[in-house]
Protein backbone atom coordinates (compact mmCIF):
# COMPACT_ATOMS: atom_id res chain seq x y z
CA UNK A 1 0.00 0.00 0.00
CA UNK A 2 0.82 3.28 -0.55
CA UNK A 3 3.04 5.40 1.79
CA UNK A 4 0.23 8.51 2.52
CA UNK A 5 -3.02 5.98 2.56
CA UNK A 6 -5.97 7.05 4.06
CA UNK A 7 -9.43 5.69 5.08
CA UNK A 8 -12.53 7.45 5.33
CA UNK A 9 -15.32 5.65 6.96
CA UNK A 10 -18.98 7.01 6.35
CA UNK A 11 -20.75 6.41 9.24
CA UNK A 12 -23.27 9.04 9.47
CA UNK A 13 -26.77 6.97 8.42
CA UNK A 14 -29.42 6.49 11.06
CA UNK A 15 -30.24 2.96 9.99
CA UNK A 16 -34.14 2.94 10.14
CA UNK A 17 -34.58 -0.49 9.58
CA UNK A 18 -33.07 -1.50 12.66
CA UNK A 19 -35.67 -0.08 14.21
CA UNK A 20 -33.61 1.04 16.76
CA UNK A 21 -32.77 4.13 19.56
CA UNK A 22 -29.06 3.34 18.73
CA UNK A 23 -27.01 4.37 15.63
CA UNK A 24 -26.83 1.64 13.32
CA UNK A 25 -22.89 1.58 13.27
CA UNK A 26 -22.49 1.36 16.80
CA UNK A 27 -24.57 -2.08 16.98
CA UNK A 28 -22.15 -4.58 18.03
CA UNK A 29 -21.20 -8.34 16.34
CA UNK A 30 -19.20 -10.33 18.98
CA UNK A 31 -18.89 -7.76 21.49
CA UNK A 32 -17.19 -4.68 18.89
CA UNK A 33 -19.21 -2.67 17.15
CA UNK A 34 -19.94 -2.58 13.46
CA UNK A 35 -17.85 0.45 13.11
CA UNK A 36 -15.13 -0.62 14.70
CA UNK A 37 -14.37 -3.67 12.50
CA UNK A 38 -14.09 -1.63 9.50
CA UNK A 39 -11.53 0.94 11.42
CA UNK A 40 -9.45 -2.22 12.48
CA UNK A 41 -9.52 -3.44 8.72
CA UNK A 42 -8.37 -0.34 7.57
CA UNK A 43 -5.70 -0.06 10.46
CA UNK A 44 -4.39 -3.50 9.33
CA UNK A 45 -4.59 -2.80 5.74
CA UNK A 46 -2.16 -0.37 6.31
CA UNK A 47 -3.96 3.54 6.55
CA UNK A 48 -1.70 6.09 8.08
CA UNK A 49 -4.41 8.10 8.76
CA UNK A 50 -8.46 7.16 9.44
CA UNK A 51 -10.74 9.15 9.39
CA UNK A 52 -14.98 9.17 10.62
CA UNK A 53 -17.61 10.69 9.31
CA UNK A 54 -20.72 10.87 12.10
CA UNK A 55 -24.20 12.17 11.99
CA UNK A 56 -27.26 10.13 13.86
CA UNK A 57 -26.61 9.45 16.88
CA UNK A 58 -22.81 11.14 16.49
CA UNK A 59 -22.12 11.41 20.05
CA UNK A 60 -22.80 7.52 20.54
CA UNK A 61 -20.66 6.57 17.35
CA UNK A 62 -17.61 8.99 18.49
CA UNK A 63 -17.84 7.69 22.19
CA UNK A 64 -17.12 4.26 20.55
CA UNK A 65 -13.88 5.55 18.72
CA UNK A 66 -11.36 6.48 21.44
CA UNK A 67 -8.42 8.46 19.65
CA UNK A 68 -10.32 8.04 15.84
CA UNK A 69 -10.82 11.49 14.16
CA UNK A 70 -13.78 12.12 13.56
CA UNK A 71 -16.14 14.47 11.47
CA UNK A 72 -19.94 15.65 11.37
CA UNK A 73 -22.37 15.19 8.89
CA UNK A 74 -25.44 17.14 10.48
CA UNK A 75 -27.76 16.22 7.67
CA UNK A 76 -27.51 12.84 5.46
CA UNK A 77 -27.88 14.46 2.11
CA UNK A 78 -25.69 10.91 0.82
CA UNK A 79 -22.43 9.21 0.38
CA UNK A 80 -21.49 12.60 -1.61
CA UNK A 81 -22.26 14.69 0.47
CA UNK A 82 -20.74 12.68 3.52
CA UNK A 83 -17.05 12.99 1.59
CA UNK A 84 -17.64 16.97 1.07
CA UNK A 85 -18.12 17.03 4.70
CA UNK A 86 -14.99 15.39 5.46
CA UNK A 87 -13.26 17.36 2.77
CA UNK A 88 -11.88 20.23 5.01
CA UNK A 89 -10.02 17.86 7.58
CA UNK A 90 -8.62 15.71 3.96
CA UNK A 91 -8.25 18.49 1.05
CA UNK A 92 -4.43 18.17 2.02
CA UNK A 93 -4.24 14.41 1.40
CA UNK A 94 -2.51 12.73 -1.16
CA UNK A 95 -1.87 9.24 -2.70
CA UNK A 96 -4.75 7.05 -1.88
CA UNK A 97 -7.89 7.68 -0.45
CA UNK A 98 -10.51 4.30 0.78
CA UNK A 99 -13.83 5.73 1.10
CA UNK A 100 -15.79 2.78 2.88
CA UNK A 101 -18.89 2.26 4.69
CA UNK A 102 -19.24 1.62 8.37
CA UNK A 103 -22.04 -1.10 8.10
CA UNK A 104 -19.65 -3.51 6.34
CA UNK A 105 -17.79 -4.98 9.24
CA UNK A 106 -16.79 -8.23 7.11
CA UNK A 107 -14.79 -6.59 4.81
CA UNK A 108 -10.78 -7.94 5.50
CA UNK A 109 -7.80 -5.75 5.10
CA UNK A 110 -6.23 -7.96 2.78
CA UNK A 111 -8.68 -7.14 0.21
CA UNK A 112 -8.79 -2.88 1.31
CA UNK A 113 -5.04 -3.45 0.50
CA UNK A 114 -5.82 -5.02 -2.85
CA UNK A 115 -7.80 -2.29 -4.02
CA UNK A 116 -5.59 0.54 -2.91
CA UNK A 117 -2.72 -1.55 -4.89
CA UNK A 118 -5.13 -2.11 -8.19
CA UNK A 119 -5.69 1.88 -8.42
CA UNK A 120 -1.93 2.79 -7.76
CA UNK A 121 -0.40 0.08 -9.87
CA UNK A 122 -2.59 0.61 -12.92
CA UNK A 123 -2.13 5.00 -12.57
CA UNK A 124 -5.51 5.60 -12.60
CA UNK A 125 -8.37 7.97 -10.70
CA UNK A 126 -10.37 5.06 -8.65
CA UNK A 127 -10.81 1.79 -8.09
CA UNK A 128 -13.92 0.37 -7.00
CA UNK A 129 -14.69 -3.18 -5.49
CA UNK A 130 -17.40 -5.18 -7.05
CA UNK A 131 -19.04 -8.34 -5.97
CA UNK A 132 -21.99 -10.78 -7.06
CA UNK A 133 -24.72 -11.78 -4.63
CA UNK A 134 -27.53 -14.18 -4.46
CA UNK A 135 -30.03 -11.36 -4.50
CA UNK A 136 -29.04 -7.85 -5.78
CA UNK A 137 -31.84 -6.27 -5.11
CA UNK A 138 -31.45 -3.13 -3.25
CA UNK A 139 -27.39 -2.92 -4.31
CA UNK A 140 -26.18 0.04 -6.99
CA UNK A 141 -25.40 -2.03 -10.37
CA UNK A 142 -22.31 -2.06 -11.83
CA UNK A 143 -22.43 -1.18 -15.79
CA UNK A 144 -19.65 -2.02 -17.98
CA UNK A 145 -19.23 -1.60 -22.04
CA UNK A 146 -18.49 -4.21 -24.66
CA UNK A 147 -14.97 -4.22 -23.68
CA UNK A 148 -15.95 -5.33 -20.02
CA UNK A 149 -14.86 -1.94 -18.36
CA UNK A 150 -16.71 -0.58 -15.77
CA UNK A 151 -18.54 2.78 -16.85
CA UNK A 152 -20.73 3.55 -14.62
CA UNK A 153 -22.23 2.84 -10.91
CA UNK A 154 -26.46 3.14 -10.91
CA UNK A 155 -28.14 2.93 -7.32
CA UNK A 156 -30.87 0.52 -7.44
CA UNK A 157 -33.97 2.97 -7.32
CA UNK A 158 -32.51 5.02 -10.62
CA UNK A 159 -31.99 1.50 -12.04
CA UNK A 160 -33.70 0.57 -15.40
CA UNK A 161 -35.19 -2.57 -15.87
CA UNK A 162 -32.86 -3.83 -18.13
CA UNK A 163 -29.69 -2.65 -15.43
CA UNK A 164 -31.88 -4.36 -12.43
CA UNK A 165 -30.81 -7.94 -14.25
CA UNK A 166 -27.40 -7.19 -13.46
CA UNK A 167 -26.24 -9.10 -10.89
CA UNK A 168 -22.63 -7.20 -10.39
CA UNK A 169 -23.13 -4.85 -7.55
CA UNK A 170 -21.42 -1.91 -6.13
CA UNK A 171 -20.06 -2.81 -2.28
CA UNK A 172 -19.78 0.41 -1.27
CA UNK A 173 -15.95 0.49 -0.99
CA UNK A 174 -13.66 2.73 -3.09
CA UNK A 175 -9.80 3.82 -3.63
CA UNK A 176 -9.24 7.14 -5.16
CA UNK A 177 -6.77 9.28 -5.81
CA UNK A 178 -7.44 12.29 -3.34
CA UNK A 179 -6.01 15.09 -4.88
CA UNK A 180 -8.21 13.90 -8.14
CA UNK A 181 -11.48 13.55 -5.80
CA UNK A 182 -11.61 16.69 -4.29
CA UNK A 183 -10.68 18.31 -7.49
CA UNK A 184 -13.40 17.04 -9.07
CA UNK A 185 -15.90 16.30 -6.44
CA UNK A 186 -18.64 19.64 -6.64
CA UNK A 187 -19.37 18.55 -9.84
CA UNK A 188 -21.86 15.89 -8.23
CA UNK A 189 -25.14 16.72 -8.68
CA UNK A 190 -28.95 15.43 -6.84
CA UNK A 191 -30.35 14.52 -10.58
CA UNK A 192 -31.86 11.05 -9.18
CA UNK A 193 -34.88 9.47 -7.46
CA UNK A 194 -33.47 10.31 -4.37
CA UNK A 195 -32.43 14.26 -4.57
CA UNK A 196 -29.20 13.13 -2.63
CA UNK A 197 -25.46 13.46 -3.71
CA UNK A 198 -24.65 9.87 -4.64
CA UNK A 199 -20.20 8.92 -4.77
CA UNK A 200 -21.05 6.38 -7.07
CA UNK A 201 -21.20 8.86 -9.77
CA UNK A 202 -17.40 9.89 -9.29
CA UNK A 203 -17.53 6.56 -11.37
CA UNK A 204 -19.26 8.21 -14.95
CA UNK A 205 -17.59 11.73 -14.19
CA UNK A 206 -14.13 9.88 -13.91
CA UNK A 207 -14.83 7.84 -16.92
CA UNK A 208 -16.08 10.68 -19.08
CA UNK A 209 -13.13 13.18 -17.98
CA UNK A 210 -10.33 10.52 -18.94
CA UNK A 211 -8.96 9.90 -15.41
CA UNK A 212 -8.64 5.86 -15.42
CA UNK A 213 -10.98 3.92 -13.33
CA UNK A 214 -10.22 0.38 -12.86
CA UNK A 215 -12.69 -2.50 -10.76
CA UNK A 216 -11.80 -5.22 -8.43
CA UNK A 217 -13.89 -7.83 -8.14
CA UNK A 218 -14.10 -9.93 -4.65
CA UNK A 219 -14.36 -13.28 -4.76
CA UNK A 220 -16.44 -14.30 -1.15
CA UNK A 221 -19.29 -11.80 -1.62
CA UNK A 222 -19.74 -11.58 2.45
CA UNK A 223 -17.16 -9.71 2.89
CA UNK A 224 -18.98 -6.57 1.62
CA UNK A 225 -22.35 -7.39 3.44
CA UNK A 226 -23.93 -4.30 4.50
CA UNK A 227 -25.88 -4.54 8.04
CA UNK A 228 -29.65 -2.69 7.36
CA UNK A 229 -31.65 -4.81 9.70
CA UNK A 230 -31.17 -6.86 12.50
CA UNK A 231 -31.84 -10.23 10.47
CA UNK A 232 -28.53 -8.99 8.70
CA UNK A 233 -26.55 -8.08 11.90
CA UNK A 234 -27.35 -11.98 13.36
CA UNK A 235 -25.88 -12.83 9.55
CA UNK A 236 -23.14 -10.55 10.10
CA UNK A 237 -22.53 -12.20 13.40
CA UNK A 238 -22.76 -16.12 12.03
CA UNK A 239 -19.97 -15.01 9.64
CA UNK A 240 -17.92 -13.65 11.81
CA UNK A 241 -17.99 -16.12 14.46
CA UNK A 242 -17.09 -19.15 11.73
CA UNK A 243 -14.17 -16.81 10.76
CA UNK A 244 -12.84 -16.38 14.16
CA UNK A 245 -13.51 -19.80 15.12
CA UNK A 246 -11.75 -21.52 12.22
CA UNK A 247 -8.98 -18.96 12.71
CA UNK A 248 -8.43 -20.71 15.79
CA UNK A 249 -8.94 -24.22 15.28
CA UNK A 250 -5.91 -23.61 12.71
CA UNK A 251 -3.84 -22.13 15.83
CA UNK A 252 -4.52 -25.42 17.87
CA UNK A 253 -7.75 -24.53 19.51
CA UNK A 254 -10.46 -27.43 20.05
CA UNK A 255 -13.56 -25.92 19.67
CA UNK A 256 -15.84 -29.24 19.71
CA UNK A 257 -18.59 -27.61 18.60
CA UNK A 258 -17.84 -24.32 16.16
CA UNK A 259 -21.52 -23.11 16.16
CA UNK A 260 -22.15 -23.24 19.74
CA UNK A 261 -19.10 -21.36 20.40
CA UNK A 262 -18.61 -17.63 20.09
CA UNK A 263 -15.73 -15.47 20.27
CA UNK A 264 -14.54 -11.72 20.34
CA UNK A 265 -12.13 -10.64 17.62
CA UNK A 266 -9.45 -9.79 20.41
CA UNK A 267 -9.84 -12.64 22.61
CA UNK A 268 -5.99 -14.94 22.86
CA UNK A 269 -6.06 -18.43 23.15
CA UNK A 270 -3.41 -20.71 23.87
CA UNK A 271 -2.80 -24.06 21.57
CA UNK A 272 -4.53 -27.35 22.97
CA UNK A 273 -6.99 -25.51 25.36
CA UNK A 274 -10.53 -27.16 24.77
CA UNK A 275 -13.69 -24.76 23.98
CA UNK A 276 -16.93 -26.69 24.79
CA UNK A 277 -20.16 -25.60 24.05
CA UNK A 278 -22.43 -22.32 24.85
CA UNK A 279 -19.16 -20.68 25.51
CA UNK A 280 -18.88 -17.03 25.14
CA UNK A 281 -15.19 -15.41 25.19
CA UNK A 282 -15.42 -11.69 24.77
CA UNK A 283 -13.36 -8.49 25.61
CA UNK A 284 -9.76 -8.79 25.89
CA UNK A 285 -9.83 -12.30 27.54
CA UNK A 286 -6.86 -14.44 27.27
CA UNK A 287 -6.96 -17.93 28.15
CA UNK A 288 -3.87 -20.21 28.52
CA UNK A 289 -2.75 -23.04 26.74
CA UNK A 290 -4.55 -26.71 27.47
CA UNK A 291 -7.14 -24.80 29.89
CA UNK A 292 -10.92 -26.27 29.39
CA UNK A 293 -13.78 -23.22 29.45
CA UNK A 294 -17.55 -24.46 29.16
CA UNK A 295 -19.96 -26.00 28.43
CA UNK A 296 -22.38 -22.65 29.47
CA UNK A 297 -19.47 -20.52 29.98
CA UNK A 298 -19.17 -16.85 30.03
CA UNK A 299 -15.60 -15.19 30.49
CA UNK A 300 -15.36 -11.25 29.71
CA UNK A 301 -12.23 -9.23 30.17
CA UNK A 302 -10.56 -11.82 32.32
CA UNK A 303 -7.31 -14.15 32.17
CA UNK A 304 -7.39 -17.98 32.29
CA UNK A 305 -3.97 -19.06 32.72
CA UNK A 306 -2.46 -22.76 31.56
CA UNK A 307 -3.97 -26.12 32.99
CA UNK A 308 -7.14 -24.08 34.70
CA UNK A 309 -10.98 -25.20 34.18
CA UNK A 310 -13.92 -23.20 34.03
CA UNK A 311 -17.15 -25.03 34.10
CA UNK A 312 -20.59 -23.49 33.45
CA UNK A 313 -19.99 -20.16 35.35
CA UNK A 314 -19.47 -16.36 34.45
CA UNK A 315 -15.84 -14.32 34.36
CA UNK A 316 -16.33 -10.82 34.61
CA UNK A 317 -12.36 -9.13 34.51
CA UNK A 318 -11.28 -11.64 36.51
CA UNK A 319 -7.56 -13.81 36.93
CA UNK A 320 -7.66 -17.65 37.22
CA UNK A 321 -4.37 -18.90 37.96
CA UNK A 322 -2.14 -21.55 36.53
CA UNK A 323 -4.18 -25.29 37.20
CA UNK A 324 -6.98 -23.27 39.30
CA UNK A 325 -10.97 -24.87 38.55
CA UNK A 326 -13.78 -22.27 38.63
CA UNK A 327 -17.50 -23.35 38.81
CA UNK A 328 -19.60 -25.60 38.37
CA UNK A 329 -21.87 -22.09 38.28
CA UNK A 330 -19.40 -19.65 40.02
CA UNK A 331 -19.40 -16.37 39.65
CA UNK A 332 -16.17 -14.13 39.79
CA UNK A 333 -17.02 -10.33 39.22
CA UNK A 334 -14.25 -7.77 38.38
CA UNK A 335 -11.08 -8.05 40.95
CA UNK A 336 -11.35 -11.89 41.86
CA UNK A 337 -7.71 -13.45 41.69
CA UNK A 338 -7.24 -17.07 42.13
CA UNK A 339 -3.92 -18.18 42.56
CA UNK A 340 -2.35 -21.48 41.32
CA UNK A 341 -4.63 -24.58 42.29
CA UNK A 342 -6.91 -22.94 43.93
CA UNK A 343 -10.58 -23.24 43.57
CA UNK A 344 -13.87 -21.58 43.29
CA UNK A 345 -16.50 -24.32 43.10
CA UNK A 346 -20.44 -24.61 42.90
CA UNK A 347 -22.43 -21.46 43.74
CA UNK A 348 -19.64 -19.18 44.67
CA UNK A 349 -19.46 -16.21 44.00
CA UNK A 350 -16.12 -13.95 44.05
CA UNK A 351 -15.70 -9.64 44.33
CA UNK A 352 -12.63 -8.13 44.54
CA UNK A 353 -10.60 -10.86 46.23
CA UNK A 354 -7.65 -13.06 45.63
CA UNK A 355 -7.31 -16.73 47.03
CA UNK A 356 -4.28 -17.53 47.58
CA UNK A 357 -1.92 -20.89 45.99
CA UNK A 358 -3.98 -24.59 46.66
CA UNK A 359 -6.87 -22.16 48.95
CA UNK A 360 -10.71 -23.80 47.94
CA UNK A 361 -13.84 -22.16 48.39
CA UNK A 362 -15.54 -25.24 47.46
CA UNK A 363 -19.21 -24.32 47.18
CA UNK A 364 -22.26 -21.94 48.15
CA UNK A 365 -19.75 -18.91 49.56
CA UNK A 366 -19.95 -15.28 48.98
CA UNK A 367 -16.29 -13.87 49.03
CA UNK A 368 -15.74 -10.14 48.69
CA UNK A 369 -13.02 -7.45 49.72
CA UNK A 370 -11.38 -10.51 50.97
CA UNK A 371 -7.56 -11.54 50.67
CA UNK A 372 -7.37 -14.90 51.02
CA UNK A 373 -3.52 -16.80 51.98
CA UNK A 374 -2.28 -20.48 50.79
CA UNK A 375 -3.85 -23.47 51.74
CA UNK A 376 -6.85 -22.06 53.10
CA UNK A 377 -10.38 -24.13 52.98
CA UNK A 378 -13.54 -22.11 53.27
CA UNK A 379 -16.07 -24.09 53.99
CA UNK A 380 -19.83 -24.43 52.56
CA UNK A 381 -21.99 -21.37 52.88
CA UNK A 382 -19.40 -19.57 54.32
CA UNK A 383 -19.93 -14.80 53.72
CA UNK A 384 -17.84 -12.31 54.21
CA UNK A 385 -19.78 -9.68 55.57
CA UNK A 386 -18.40 -6.68 53.78
CA UNK A 387 -21.14 -4.38 53.26
CA UNK A 388 -22.84 -2.32 56.27
CA UNK A 389 -24.57 -0.10 54.11
CA UNK A 390 -22.34 2.65 53.73
CA UNK A 391 -18.60 0.99 53.51
CA UNK A 392 -16.88 -2.02 52.11
CA UNK A 393 -13.98 -3.67 55.03
CA UNK A 394 -11.83 -6.18 54.21
CA UNK A 395 -11.80 -9.25 55.48
CA UNK A 396 -7.98 -11.32 56.18
CA UNK A 397 -7.96 -15.40 56.08
CA UNK A 398 -4.14 -15.76 56.68
CA UNK A 399 -2.04 -19.34 55.43
CA UNK A 400 -3.50 -22.71 56.35
CA UNK A 401 -6.61 -21.45 58.10
CA UNK A 402 -9.66 -23.44 58.10
CA UNK A 403 -13.33 -21.99 57.83
CA UNK A 404 -15.82 -23.75 58.93
CA UNK A 405 -19.38 -24.42 57.08
CA UNK A 406 -21.57 -21.36 57.37
CA UNK A 407 -19.17 -18.91 59.21
CA UNK A 408 -19.79 -15.70 58.66
CA UNK A 409 -17.10 -13.04 58.84
CA UNK A 410 -18.11 -9.62 59.87
CA UNK A 411 -15.16 -7.48 58.17
CA UNK A 412 -13.20 -5.48 58.92
CA UNK A 413 -11.99 -8.77 60.87
CA UNK A 414 -8.58 -10.84 60.31
CA UNK A 415 -8.38 -14.75 60.98
CA UNK A 416 -4.52 -15.83 62.12
CA UNK A 417 -2.22 -18.17 60.18
CA UNK A 418 -3.44 -22.22 61.13
CA UNK A 419 -6.61 -20.78 63.11
CA UNK A 420 -9.36 -22.75 62.69
CA UNK A 421 -13.71 -20.96 62.47
CA UNK A 422 -16.48 -23.77 64.10
CA UNK A 423 -18.90 -24.33 62.26
CA UNK A 424 -22.12 -21.82 62.29
CA UNK A 425 -19.99 -19.02 64.14
CA UNK A 426 -20.45 -15.44 63.62
CA UNK A 427 -17.34 -14.14 63.65
CA UNK A 428 -17.23 -10.58 64.89
CA UNK A 429 -13.57 -10.25 65.93
CA UNK A 430 -9.77 -11.31 64.97
CA UNK A 431 -8.97 -14.80 65.63
CA UNK A 432 -5.52 -15.74 66.77
CA UNK A 433 -3.14 -17.49 64.69
CA UNK A 434 -3.59 -21.49 65.40
CA UNK A 435 -6.43 -20.48 67.68
CA UNK A 436 -10.14 -21.59 67.19
CA UNK A 437 -12.85 -18.71 67.02
CA UNK A 438 -16.25 -20.02 67.34
CA UNK A 439 -19.73 -18.31 68.00
CA UNK A 440 -22.71 -19.87 69.16
CA UNK A 441 -25.76 -19.67 71.62
CA UNK A 442 -26.39 -22.66 73.87
CA UNK A 443 -28.51 -25.54 72.57
CA UNK A 444 -31.45 -26.07 74.23
CA UNK A 445 -34.04 -28.77 74.42
CA UNK A 446 -37.54 -28.66 75.37
CA UNK A 447 -38.94 -32.15 75.69
CA UNK A 448 -42.25 -33.75 74.37
CA UNK A 449 -42.62 -29.77 72.20
CA UNK A 450 -43.23 -31.80 69.23
CA UNK A 451 -45.74 -33.79 70.34
CA UNK A 452 -47.60 -30.92 71.81
CA UNK A 453 -47.13 -28.98 68.48
CA UNK A 454 -49.17 -31.47 66.67
CA UNK A 455 -52.11 -31.96 68.80
CA UNK A 456 -52.59 -27.84 68.82
CA UNK A 457 -52.77 -28.22 65.15
CA UNK A 458 -55.16 -31.19 65.41
CA UNK A 459 -57.70 -29.49 67.46
CA UNK A 460 -57.27 -26.59 65.31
Amino acid sequence: MGANATALILAAGEGTRMKSALPKVAHRILGVPMVSYVVRAAEEAGCERIVVTTGHGAEAVEGLLPGVECVRQDRQLGTGHAVMCAREVLEGATGSLLVLSGDSPLVRPATLAALVKAREESGTGLSALTARVPDPAGYGRVVRDEAGDLTAIVEDKDCSDEQREIEEINTGAYCFDAPVLFKHLDRLTTENVQGELYLTDMVGLFVAKGLGVVSMFVEDFREMLGVNSRVQLAEAAKVMQRRINEEHMLSGVTITDPELVWIGPDVEIGRDTEILPMTFLMGATRIGERAVVGPNTRVTDSVVADDASVDSSVLVQADVGRGATVGPVAYLRPGAVLGPAAKAGSCVEIKNSSVGEGSKVPHLSYIGDAIIGKGVNVGAGTITCNYDGYGKYPTVIEDGAFIGSDTMLVAPVRIGEGAVTGAASAITRDVSPGALGIERSEQREIEGWAAKRRARHERE
